[in-house]
């Protein structure tokens, strides 16, 4: 009787290691379940609250974003049932691929916690590859559904975003079951590379609807927002690709560019960045109007992703021009605010006077200002402000998913996906109950 209970186990066991229609193998444990409290680097701090309500306070979060913005989106044409996030509560029928990628990356860090969090991982993707890009289709469209006059392209930051999470999936999965997810990462991050990225600028560009050489835009017309350090570290770690290094050192010599020449006070980046001259690629802030609106050169609702973006890269790898580049930003904020949550405005000229004065607060401009707080002990009570303040208030789908990624990395459970060991080190995963039955 032993010997055929260990049978059925090892048997069903090995079933899940293999491609099959989409079952319940999805749901196998994760390598890394959250909570993770990772150790950032040293000398940076998180809110001072214990880490218990910390983990809980992402818990009720993530339980209210998830109620509120994913939503079933029928099944792919392999079984997988599909998911999508809504743009808006007002607007349901509505998805971007900047969604996908977010709500990737947080069922990805959630897994342990939402027995789920796979399916819905492979669900959203799935759905991605239901949606391409008529450009490169190897990305996706930026809208769904799919406007013909506003461009059925892709945009890079959904795209990286979801790359950056099939790794973190591999992550905590392996990639031998339903979604290969490193087969899939890696040639997700070829299509940005040959579609998104500039051959010679080597900065993301705004989608894979560029022209490389413009006008007007071109691979020297930056998103500031998509400059995402700790995503290029990630992918040259695990590809050895040394064009994401090209990228990474190329995004953070913008970043200081722009800080030294446009910011030296404040350190804020504006929306969009073009070139100085044909000739002259030196960036500075976009002209109004550029692409989105009257705000394309200050620091505004693209922009505001900016010091959670550099701010990760600084926590997670110590690195020295990240972490000077995110403390400018913070002694700003925490001197222009007197150190006072509340006071975070809406939005800043790039010399630090604010956009809308009178504007009401809000967690997107908010959160990754905690995030940026952290690079700075000296600022304690200042990040456990904005912490309180952007924790327990929720707004709509942009706004909260930035705070729950925020969240993620104010509480340190943010962690970045790793090369997987070396051929012959990787071993499969027993949970303890089925290793206790083995061994009986």
């Amino acid at each position: 009787m032993k010997k055929s209970i260990h049978l059925i186990i090892v048997l069903a066991m090995l079933s899940c290691m293999v491609p099959a229609p989409y079952s319940a193998c999805a749901a196998s444990s994760p390598a890394r379940p959250f909570p993770q409290h990772v150790r950032y680097a040293a000398g940076t701090i998180k809110p001072g609250f214990s880490q218990t309500v910390l983990d809980n306070d992402v818990r009720t979060f993530f339980d209210r974003w998830k109620a509120d913005y994913l939503v079933s989106a029928g099944t792919s044409s392999s079984g997988i049932p599909m998911y999508r996030i809504i743009h808006s509560k007002t607007t349901p029928q509505e998805t971007v691929s900047e969604g996908q990628g977010y709500g990737m990356i947080i069922m990805a860090l959630m897994a342990g916690y939402d027995p789920d969090a796979r399916s819905i991982l492979d669900g959203l993707w799935a759905f991605s590859r239901r949606h391409p890009s008529s450009v490169d289709n190897r990305l996706m469209a930026w809208q769904v559904p799919e406007n013909p006059d506003t461009g059925i392209d892709a945009a890079f930051d959904g795209d990286a975003d979801m790359a950056y999470a099939l790794l973190m999936a591999d992550n905590q999965w392996g990639s031998s079951g339903t979604v290969n997810y490193r087969q899939e990462a890696h040639r997700l991050l070829a299509a940005i590379l040959e579609s998104m990225v500039g051959p010679q600028s080597h900065l993301p560009m705004l989608g894979d609807w560029i022209s490389r050489e413009g006008p007007p835009y071109s691979q020297y017309t930056p998103r500031s927002s998509d400059f995402m350090p700790d995503h290029f570290r990630a992918w040259y770690d695990i590809t050895k690709n040394s064009a994401w290094l090209q990228v990474l050192h190329a995004t953070q010599a913008a970043i200081s560019q722009v800080q030294t020449d446009y910011s030296p006070q404040t350190g804020l980046l504006p929306d969009f960045l073009v070139p100085v001259s044909s000739t002259d690629h030196r960036l500075q802030p976009a002209p109004a109007n550029f692409l989105e609106g009257p705000d394309d050169g200050h620091y505004e609702y693209n922009a505001g992703r900016d010091p959670w973006r550099i701010g990760t890269d600084a926590l997670l790898n110590n690195d020295a021009v990240s972490l000077a580049q995110t403390r400018k930003i913070a002694d700003w904020i925490h001197s222009t605010t007197d150190g006072q949550a509340h006071n975070i405005k809406d939005g800043y000229f790039l010399d630090g006077r604010p956009l809308r004065p009178d504007d009401d607060f809000t967690t997107f401009f908010a959160a990754p200002m905690g995030v940026a707080a952290m690079t700075r002990p000296e600022y304690q009570a200042f990040l456990d402000d904005i912490y309180t303040h952007v924790s327990k208030r929720h707004e709509d789908y942009y706004e909260d998913s930035v705070t729950l990624l925020c969240m993620e990395v104010m509480t340190g459970n943010f962690w970045a996906p790793t090369p997987p060991p070396r051929a012959g080190q990787r071993k499969m995963a027993i949970p303890p109950v089925t290793m206790l039955l083995l061994n009986r």
